[in-house]
This record gives structure tokens, C-alpha cells and sequence, in this order.
């Protein structure tokens, strides 16, 4: 007989009902807010050539990039979703300049949410897959409204309750951790449900595969031209290919399924890196170590790091421990 389809949601629960039996639901109706944004946006990609909601809305965020349309759909869907879940005190976007305080909510809400609507979306125009990047935290209410929501946003990547990532590609993926493990749910368009697809990730041990922009290596520090090299000469004991796509959600995917390196040194124009801590790093970093990887900023542990501003860089390095243990063996040598 075939094994009874597992909803996301249905995972949520027995999750909760296993680990937590007295707790009130809350968080578990907090994630199927971001699953329905996250199919409101997976619609919207599927349907980009279709319904001119390619190409730039002509306007830059607030790291001076240029924001293309869908970032701006996907944005609006995750706000109204979270919006309306009621435990949502605040909510802080890639695409907002500051955190956005649920006013009807901050009185009782436990919860911050952060996230990155569309990772990658520069790509969108040329059919290459991306994604939506979400990190919880948890906040004590503020009856008063008078604390700085900013005090409540940035916590270190370690006080995460959750983290996941949605892949738009040939299928669409959610995947997650809530500190138990990595879950990997497919959408299935027929019933319009996540279902279990990819039960307890573990990422190998070791892989074959590093990921980087090579196009800018000659900036790179001199350490991680040394690694590069060593993973191209084959002296860590293996052949390496190189694979980069350029969309953090599709180069992390395959890192976690298939094992290896992804990296994003520092640069001589991006002297502290050029992915966000946290929206992008921290959730990456979360999902890496729960499912047995390993990520550093080159130096230190992401999850380590305290923020000191909604929008701040860093460098991230996170793969499979064998290759991350010879970056730091590499990087540390003269």
C-alpha cells in the first residue's frame, strides 16, 4: 500500500504534537502564513512571461539595487501573510528600508520574522531558478509599544526558532528546520499542497562540487585563491567541478543535497561581503548545521555574530564538513 501523502502543515503539527504537546499552535500557524505566500509567489513566477511582470519596477532598494517587479509581488505577498497571522510582531524585508512593526499585533505577537521575497530575482528574465529566504526569531510582547522593534530584529543567527528556504525551479521546494532536522516538502500542483519529498536532509560528509563567482577570484583574499587551487589540482583527494548559478537559493540547494563548498569571499569591492546576514546568511547557516554542514563568515561561526544593522554583509563559506575543515586548514596556512 503507498504510503499516506505528509502535508507540510501535517508535519508542523506532529512535529509540535512530539516535541512540544502543550504548545498553543501558534508557530505552526505562523509557517502556513509563509507556505501560502510562498505559493502566491510560485504562481507569479511560473506565470512571469505571461502576465508582464518581468524586468525592473524601476526603482532601487535600499542597498541600491535595482528591484524588479516580482520582488515587489513577492514582497507584498509575505507581508499580507504574515501580516494577518496575529502572533507576527514584526517583520523585516530585504526590500523595506526598516523593520515593519504589526501595531494591531505588537502588544502580544512572539515572534520577529525576516526574510529575503525573492533571492536571485535579477535572474528571473532569463528563466534561471530562485527563491524566497525566511528567518524566526521570537520577541517578548511589548504592551507599551514603546520598545525599538530594532532591539527585537537583531538577534544572532543562533537565537533562530526557524529557518527555511523556498526553491521556484522545475518543481517548487520548501525546505526547513525548526532545530530538528532538515525537511524538504515539493509543491504538488494537482492538490496545491507541499507534501514530504525529502525527509531528515543530511548533507554528505564530503562532495565534488565548489561553488563561487570565479569571475571575481583575482580580488579574492590570498587564502581563498590557495583553496581554490588546491580544489582544482585535486590535492584534497578528488576531482572538483565547478557549478555556480548565481542564485543563492539554487547554488545553496544543491550544496545541501549533493555536498560540497559554496563560497562568497570578501572582494576588493565588497571588502565585508555582499550577502546579508540576516535574511540570507543566518537561515542558510541554520539549515547547514541541522543538516550536518558547517558555515563561517571565513573566520568565525555565522551564527555567532551579532548583527548591528538590519541590512549588514558578510562573507559566507557553508558546505559539507571535509571541505569546510580544509578552508580552514587552507586559509589559516602562510
Amino acid at each position: 500500500m503507498a504510503q499516506p501523502l505528509m502535508t507540510v502543515q501535517q508535519h508542523i503539527l506532529e512535529e509540535q504534537r512530539r516535541r512540544a504537546p502543550q504548545a498553543s499552535g501558534e508557530f505552526s500557524w505562523l509557517l502556513s502564513g509563509i507556505t501560502l505566500a510562498t505559493k502566491i509567489i510560485a504562481d507569479r513566477v511560473r506565470r512571469a512571461g505571461l502576465a508582464d511582470i518581468l524586468g525592473s519596477a524601476g526603482q532601487q532598494n535600499v542597498q541600491g539595487e535595482v528591484v524588479q517587479k516580482l520582488d515587489v509581488l513577492a514582497n507584498q505577498a509575505l507581508l499580507h501573510c504574515l501580516g494577518v497571522r496575529g502572533n507576527v510582531a514584526i517583520m523585516a524585508s530585504e526590500e523595506n528600508a526598516e523593520p515593519i512593526v504589526v501595531a494591531r499585533d505588537r502588544a502580544h505577537g512572539k515572534h520577529v520574522v525576516v526574510f529575503d521575497p525573492l533571492d536571485g530575482s535579477s535572474n528571473i528574465d532569463v528563466n534561471v531558478s530562485v527563491g524566497t529566504i525566511f528567518s524566526i526569531l521570537r520577541c517578548e510582547p511589548d504592551p507599551t509599544g514603546t520598545r525599538d522593534p530594532m532591539k527585537d530584529v537583531l538577534q544572532p543567527g543562533a537565537n533562530q526558532v526557524a529557518a527555511g528556504y523556498v526553491v521556484y525551479g522545475s518543481s517548487t521546494m520548501f525546505v526547513y528546520t525548526a532545530g530538528n532536522g532538515v525537511n524538504g516538502f515539493t509543491l504538488d500542483p494537482q492538490i496545491g499542497a507541499y507534501v514530504i519529498s525529502h525527509p531528515n536532509i543530511r548533507m554528505p560528509r564530503q562532495g565534488s562540487i565548489y561553488s563561487v563567482n570565479e569571475a571575481n577570484a583575482d580580488s579574492f583574499p590570498e587564502g581563498y585563491r590557495r583553496y581554490l587551487a588546491h580544489l582544482r589540482s585535486g590535492a584534497a583527494g578528488r576531482t572538483y567541478s565547478s557549478r555556480y548559478i548565481g542564485s543563492l537559493v539554487a547554488d545553496f540547494h544543491r550544496t545541501l543535497l549533493k555536498g560540497g563548498v559554496f563560497l562568497y569571499p570578501p572582494t576588493k569591492t565588497h571588502p565585508q561581503g555582499k550577502l546579508r546576514l540576516m535574511y540570507e546568511a543566518n537561515p542558510i547557516a541554520f539549515l547547514a548545521e541541522e543538516a550536518g554542514g558547517l558555515a563561517t563568515d571565513g573566520a568565525r561561526r555565522i551564527r555567532d555574530i551579532q548583527p548591528t544593522s538590519l541590512h549588514q554583509r558578510t562573507p559566507l563559506v557553508v558546505g559539507s564538513p571535509a571541505e569546510m575543515e580544509l578552508l580552514e586548514s587552507v586559509v589559516s596556512s602562510q
